[in-house]
């Protein structure tokens, strides 16, 4: 996380707690609002017997939320690699014979007719919107991540389509200079969109590459999403009353983008990129604090109890009113205002991680408010009233479709930080395997885990691939697989599916999942160990002229990154200091991505950022090929 600073004193002395309160929504976040935390499960039929209308089954509405934090320039280039083989595989998917191997002539287009005796994989699409917005929405009230700073392209879900990534207009070709590309072949369009695949594949990757990286470090991508796609009111910005953040107008640009690219019929199908953790900052109440940078504001220390258990009744921050909890010495501070947090302990990249432990609050909107977005008929707007969620709803009454879909429609892919060894099919001697893993049915299929297969028992006591990759994050319960675990000194364990065992910094060693942890010189430079690496397209050199470079040369400091080349002669496992040669990029958990995709079953499909490979283009685990491909795999049953 890259946070850029902004420039007006914001520090309080009347804490947290006061207007706002300990809101009602999620693990105790400082709004407002109530936001129902009530389980939304998904079927064939709907959600809690609400029985939705039937889509169209040939269109699709594709959106990418891609973060556009710093480090993300190698992810957006890896996915780029990856748009021609998507949009092939949506376009003009595959014939096969009875047996369900390819027939040996391929039509051209979606458009034409299999051979006779064979049929197509899925339906072929031939009409899609495709839309393009990325994770910065600002510092939510605070003052980090100014708009006028160059280094913070403050995008709030807007459409982008820019050849520059360091920001700018939309100057890139849309569909009527709508922000979004049509796939059209039929021409059914008036005027017509797209109807030549490569082309669109061209189009696309470069709106992806022009995201850039220069985007808020408090990456919000489901937010984003939810701005984008569902929230009734998009403010059009958010002033300070009080100490209070207040939503105030109506960004008028998101709900023209939202009526102009979202059918009502269409399966709509989300894809977020991202290689560190969902900060979806509440904007509302005091949340805004927990961004704030100006003139080096620290939070306020939590009450003892925290540190044992986040969940206790007691465990606050000492900022707010302490009810009947009995009085905290660790609360008392020097000046007569409540303790705050040292630098250290405090540093402004790691604000989104462990919240409520650290800090005694949680000041991010809870997954459930994104599931509901996903599931329910129904979303909260600013008021708190219940009123009708956009994606269920007809956003154009005027024209001559009045079909909509249901939640069966919708399905939400996450290409984050994880292991892919965690999320690939094991083949026969119990080993991850993107090439020959098996399937449910035993056959040597490769590829990723679908939703039923993630939710099997493994072996052992693991009760599932989600107790290997999130533990029980409502109750503190850390996954089972240490490189999961969000922490900031080197962890200990092993992988639970390989053995891959974690190498501490002054050991002798490297391990196929993140190299080996590494010496994060201070606390207050605000780092957390890799939940995987990869190999960088190309080397990179940390000059003083690289934007987000991991290996640069810092006085005093011994580098021993995974990410850096090794001094030469050494092999990559020797605990030397390293180069300001980077050579690897990096992800760390994406949690509460992965979480999103847990509760939404078999509407969720799961994918790691960090690639198995990137040398062998024509090997089916290239790149983002296998996630492209569980996708893929997901629209045959929904199309």
């Amino acid at each position: 996380m890259e946070v850029s600073l902004g420039g007006a004193d914001a520090s309080s002395s009347s804490g947290i707690g006061g207007a706002g309160g300990d809101g009602g929504g999620g693990t105790g976040g400082l709004g407002s609002t109530s936001i129902s935390t009530t389980s939304v499960t998904s079927s064939a039929t709907g959600i809690g017997g609400w029985e939705p209308p039937e889509f169209t089954p040939d269109k699709v509405d594709l959106l990418f939320v891609v973060d556009n934090s710093g480090s993300m320039a190698d992810k957006q280039e890896v996915l780029r690699l990856a748009l021609a083989d998507f949009v092939s595989g949506i376009t003009n998917p595959p014939c096969v014979d009875p047996t369900g191997s390819p027939v040996s002539e391929q039509p051209g287009s979606g458009l034409s007719a299999c051979p006779a005796g064979s049929s197509r994989v899925r339906t072929p699409v031939n009409d899609m919107h495709i839309g393009v917005i990325s994770s910065s929405l600002g510092g939510h009230g605070s003052g980090a991540c100014p708009e006028a700073t160059s280094r913070s392209n403050v995008d709030m879900a807007h459409l982008l389509a820019r050849s520059n990534p360091n920001g700018g207009a939309n100057d890139l070709p849309t569909y009527r200079d709508r922000g979004f590309l049509v796939w059209d072949p039929a021409g059914s369009h008036a005027p017509a969109g797209d109807s030549d695949p490569v082309a669109l594949a061209t189009k696309l990757g470069n709106i992806v590459q022009g995201v850039g990286q220069s985007g808020c470090g408090f990456e919000a991508p489901l937010e984003s999403m939810y701005r984008f796609l569902v929230d009734p009111e998009p403010y059009a910005q958010i002033t300070i009353q009080e100490d209070v953040a207040v939503p105030v107008g109506i960004d008028q640009t998101v709900l023209q983008q939202r009526k102009d690219f979202l059918r009502p019929d269409s399966l709509l199908l989300i894809v977020m990129l991202s290689d560190e953790n969902d900060c979806s900052i509440r904007e509302e109440g005091r949340n805004y604090l927990v961004a704030e940078t100006r003139n080096n504001f620290r939070l306020w220390r939590p009450r003892s109890e925290c540190a044992t258990n986040p969940n206790d009744p007691c465990c606050k921050s000492c900022s707010q009113p302490q009810g009947a909890c009995p009085a905290d010495p660790a609360c008392a501070g020097a000046d007569g205002f409540p303790a705050r947090l040292s630098q250290d302990e405090d540093p402004v990249n790691l604000r989104c991680w462990d919240q409520k432990r650290r800090f005694g609050v949680d000041f991010l909107y809870p997954i459930e408010r994104y599931t509901r977005a996903l599931s329910s008929p129904t979303v909260m707007d600013r008021n708190g009233d219940l009123v009708s969620n956009p994606i269920f709803s007809d956003l154009d009454p005027e024209d001559d479709n009045s079909r909509t879909r249901g939640p069966q429609h919708i399905v939400f892919t996450g290409v984050v930080g994880v292991p892919w060894q965690d999320l690939a099919r094991l083949n026969a001697t119990g080993e991850p395997d993107l090439l020959n893993g098996l399937d449910q049915d035993g056959l040597p299929v490769g590829g990723n885990k679908s939703a039923e297969e993630l939710d099997a028992p493994l072996f052992g006591a693991l009760s599932s691939s989600w107790e290997v990759i999130l533990g029980d994050p409502a109750n503190h319960v850390p996954p089972a697989d240490p490189f999961m675990a969000e922490s900031i000194t080197p962890r200990l364990g092993a992988n639970p599916i390989t053995g891959d065992p974690t190498i501490p910094p002054s050991a002798t060693g490297w391990n196929a999942i993140n190299g080996r942890e590494y010496t994060i010189p201070s606390a207050s430079t605000g780092d957390l160990q890799y939940a995987c690496i990869f190999n960088l397209l190309e080397e990179r050199l940390c000059d003083g002229m690289a934007q987000s470079c991991d290996c640069r040369a810092v006085p005093g400091v011994v580098n021993d990154s995974p990410l850096c080349k090794p001094e030469s002669g050494n092999d990559p496992g020797y605990p030397l200091p390293r180069t300001t040669t980077q050579v690897k990029a990096k992800a760390y958990p994406g949690i509460r991505e992965l979480q999103l995709i847990q509760s939404l079953g078999d509407r969720g499909v799961a994918g790691s950022i960090c690639p198995a490979q990137i040398e062998d283009t024509s090997s089916p685990d290239y790149g983002y090929r296998p996630i492209m491909n569980s996708v893929l795999d997901r629209l045959s049953t929904a199309l």
